[in-house]
Order: structure tokens, then sequence, then C-alpha cells
């Protein structure tokens, strides 16, 4: 069931996860401060069970408090609590399903497991199948860089519409009117530098005393942007993405040169562009070389829920996807998102054993360990044993608190 929250400036939040609710609240007692940190912990590593953990560590601080009144010392309880972590994960390292690298349907009903009870569940099956095929086409030999997944909402249309575009949608337009709205075979290039008349680095005034000297003074403005132009044309670019500005004029010429253009592209996608299409951001127009240029099998401007944006596609062995997600309504394409997070559920389950491991940032990069067999395997937790809870007035041990961290690994144990 869905929860409606009113923040205090009026704001509406209509959700049903648990981190998110949690995120909602005006919380400012310390320790429950730290079991909001313990929901957003399981959310970024797992992207499921946030309810599930914040249930637990509240039972744990609860049993502990029964043991503190009994005189028992804060070390020893935190001793027994480290006690009882090790012993959990020997149980899931036992417990652990091996899964194979192509078998998709179990990944994809481990991505669906983590999109139940959620906002977005009627369409759990698709969204966890483009899931998979999301992480899939990121993934490399050794890790897993869940950032060059790019989220894409739209709103308009129905859930089941949400496709995976293996490339890069662009939220940008061609900046002529002129220029073609489609380029196959595309050889693109990407530049970090402005398509603009060079400002001097000092402050210059020039006086112009003839109306010949003014015009000779434009003239050399149109002739520099003219050779920029020019020289990404002598390479071969097709089409120009710009993270910075492009003058009128040099669009008058790209647009006669019959390249597509676009500016002020964001850092974000220009990292996604240069990562699918092979080619290099250049900082220097002069420095362009047909080496530099990446190549994508279509480029084109299309038309999606009434927002022109530039698809870039047909890409070989894409290392960069766009997962769009669209819905009828702004609250269901949140809903949507917030189901399918840069699938953290999917990526969290790649890493061999025992859990996933960041080796860059928390949500970045996900270690793969090679397993003793050739063929690369994963493993999951399954929660499978029951829960119990070390019962009131005994101290702590492994043997009473061991399952607590494989109920937290369940998807749907609470």
């Amino acid at each position: 069931m869905d929860k409606m929250l009113v923040d205090s400036t009026g704001n509406v939040v209509v959700t049903n996860d648990g981190v998110t609710i949690l995120g909602e609240m005006d919380i400012e007692h310390p320790a429950a401060n730290m079991i909001v940190e313990v929901a957003e912990t399981q959310e970024e590593e797992v992207g499921d069970g946030t309810t599930t953990s914040v249930v637990i560590a509240g039972e744990l601080l609860s049993k502990a408090e029964d043991l503190l009144e009994q005189d028992i010392h804060a070390t020893i309880l935190a001793q027994g609590y480290r006690q009882a972590a090790a012993r959990a994960k020997e149980i899931l390292r036992e417990i652990a399903i091996d899964v194979d690298a192509d078998d998709t349907d179990k990944l994809e009903s481990i991505a669906a497991t983590a999109m139940t009870g959620k906002g977005a569940e009627a369409s759990k099956d698709q969204l966890a199948e483009l899931t998979v095929e999301s992480v899939r086409a990121v993934a490399d030999d050794d890790d897993i860089d869940t950032d060059n997944i790019k989220i894409e909402k739209v709103v308009g249309g129905s859930v089941d519409e949400s496709e995976l575009v293996e490339g890069v949608l662009v939220g940008k337009e061609r900046v002529h009117d002129n220029m073609p709205y489609f380029a196959e075979d595309a050889d693109i290039a990407l530049l970090d530098t402005p398509i603009e008349v060079k400002e001097t680095e000092i402050d210059a005034e020039v006086n112009v005393t003839d109306p010949d000297q003014l015009e000779q003074f434009l003239e050399q403005e149109e002739q520099q942007l003219r050779e920029m132009v020019d020289r990404l044309a002598d390479v071969g670019a097709d089409v120009v993405f710009c993270q910075k500005g492009i003058d009128d004029m040099a669009q008058h010429y790209l647009a006669e040169e019959g390249i597509i253009a676009v500016r002020r592209a964001k850092k974000s996608d220009m990292k996604a562009l240069a990562r699918s299409t092979g080619g290099r951001v250049v900082s220097n127009i002069d420095d362009v070389t047909e080496g530099d240029l990446g190549f994508a099998g279509s480029v084109a401007q299309k038309d999606i829920a009434g927002d022109e944006k530039i698809f870039v596609e047909d890409v070989d062995e894409a290392r960069a996807v766009t997962l769009i997600l669209r819905g009828g309504t702004e609250h269901v394409v949140d809903a949507a998102c917030a189901t399918t997070p840069t699938p953290s559920a999917a990526a969290s389950s790649w890493p061999s054993r025992p859990s996933p491991t960041p080796s860059t940032s928390s949500r970045g990069r996900w270690r793969k360990t090679p397993a003793s067999t050739p063929s690369t395997r994963w493993s999951i937790f399954a929660a499978s044993t029951p829960t119990t809870t070390p019962p009131s007035g005994s101290t702590p041990t492994p043997a009473t608190s061991s399952t607590w961290k494989t109920t937290a690994s369940s998807s749907r144990s609470a």
C-alpha cells in the first residue's frame, strides 16, 4: 500500500518504498539516524530489503537494551553481535546459490524479486528483462560500472513502453533547422571546446575609424569560424557533440556541410558517448584527427513524448546504454525509476561471493571475483533458514543471532 507523505513546504510524495519513507522523515535522534543509514546502505548495495534491515536492526537494539538492563557491558554485547555477524556470513556462503553468467531466467528473477511490492510491480517482468540487458551491456571482463547505464525518465505513454537504447540518448536538439535529422554510419566528433571566436586573454579595445576596417574585422571572425568547421569536415565528421557553445555563424556553416551539431551537452553524456562510440573528447579543434572520431550506425533526432532528443544507436559492442522509463504521470515514472535504480539489484548479484564490493564508489564499480570453474559464475544469497531472535535475558551468541543477516539478504522476508 502506498503512503502519502507531505513535508513542511507542502511537497507531496507517494511511495511504499521503505528507504524513501525514511528519507522523507524529519529525524533528530542519533540512533534513529543510524537506522536510516542502515536502510540507505542496504538500498545502495542491494537495491532491496530496506524494510527488513530496519526491522532487524531495531530488534537487535531492543534485545541489546534488555541485556544492558541486566548489567551486561556494552563491549560484550558488541563483541557478541560481531561474532554473530561472522557466523551469519559463514551460513550465507554455505547456502549461496551459484548463478551462471548465461542464466538469464535466474538473473531476471533476482531483478523481479527486488521490484516486488513497489509501485511498478505490475510491469516487473519487462523491467527485469530491461535491467538485466542493461547491466550485461556495460559489463567488462573484470567489473561492472553501473554509471554507464543512464536512466531517462519520460512522462507520457505507459510503463510497458519502456525500452533500452543500446547507445546514448542525449536530451538536446540539433542547433540549426537546416541540419539533417538523421545520419547513417556516422563519424562523431566530441569536443569540450566552444566553436566560437576566440577571445583575448586580456581586456582589449579596438577603435574602428573606417567602415572598411569594421568589414575586415567581421570577415576575420567569420574566417576563424569557417576554418574550425572546415577542419571538422576535413576529418570526416558527420555529427558534432560540443560541450560548450556554438556560434550562430558556425551553426550556419555546419548546416551547409550537412553536419549534425549539438551544443552544451552534459559532461556525463560526453563520457557516455566516448565510451559507447569509441571516440575521444578533444579540447582543441586543430588537434582533431580521424582517429579521434567515434562511430555509430545511426544518429537521429526523434520525438519522444513531445520532446526532441538525439538518439545515438547501432553501436558495436556498446559500453554505455540508456534505459528509457515511461509512464502516464510523473508519479508513475518516479515509481518506475525507484523500482529500477541503475539496476542495482542485478548488479549486486554479479560478483562472486560473498557480496558486492565497491572499488571506487558506493554505487559505481562492482568487482567480479573469478570463480574456481572456467566459466564466470556469480553467487546470490537465499534466506531459506528461519529467523531466530535471541531470547530476552540471554547473551547473544552466534547460535542465537546467526540468521539475522540471512534474513536481511532476503528480498521479501518482511
